[in-house]
């Protein structure tokens, strides 16, 4: 299955996955710098907040085009169950 992201999914994945990057480069100077512990990982918490929101909206993609697979799938006599099963591979991945 592949994911395909068009315009406002495309740029809102990208956006919570810079907001990350830039979150988690934040966390490394913390550290680097001594800062206290508190922040540090308040700062760490928000970067996997957007990393998990990220993964999600890639799951609601990849849910929506699942659907269509699964019907192209039962057309062309593939097994839908497998690409359901990857699919909750992957969600529960993000669990």
């Amino acid at each position: 299955m592949e994911l395909e992201l068009a315009g406002a999914e495309l740029k809102s994945v990208l956006n919570r996955l810079r907001r990350a990057q830039g979150q988690i480069s934040g966390v490394i100077r913390m550290i680097e710098e001594g800062r206290d512990c508190e922040d540090v990982i308040t700062q760490l918490a928000a970067a996997s907040r957007a990393l998990d929101r990220a993964g999600f909206a890639l799951i609601a993609t990849g849910l929506q085009q699942c659907m269509t697979d699964m019907e192209s799938a039962r057309a062309d006599g593939e097994n839908p169950e497998q690409l359901r099963a990857r699919l909750e591979r992957l969600f529960l991945s993000l669990a």
